[in-house]
């Protein structure tokens, strides 16, 4: 059985919406979107390929210009309620 944490529907902030859109969403899908959008835009850092390199969009999300992979999700946390 999955998780019901995980599949429960969340509203992403203003910021984290102009990645993912405004509809509520399961944090999985929110994670999908961000990936798609992080490889749409070519933000994965070359040499660490752990690395996002934020694009001033993803910026606003994160606070900071580089994230690792694992850090991000607990920073995407603090935009969905």
């Amino acid at each position: 059985m999955a998780n019901s944490a995980f599949m429960k529907n969340l509203t992403p902030s203003p910021e984290l919406a102009k990645v993912v859109g405004p509809q509520p969403l399961p944090r999985t899908e929110v994670t999908k979107k961000l990936w798609d959008y992080i490889k749409k835009h070519n933000l994965q850092d070359a040499q660490n390929r752990r690395n996002i390199n934020a694009d001033e969009t993803l910026k606003a999300i994160f606070e900071k210009p580089t994230v690792n992979m694992f850090e991000m999700t607990k920073l995407i946390g603090k935009h969905l309620r």
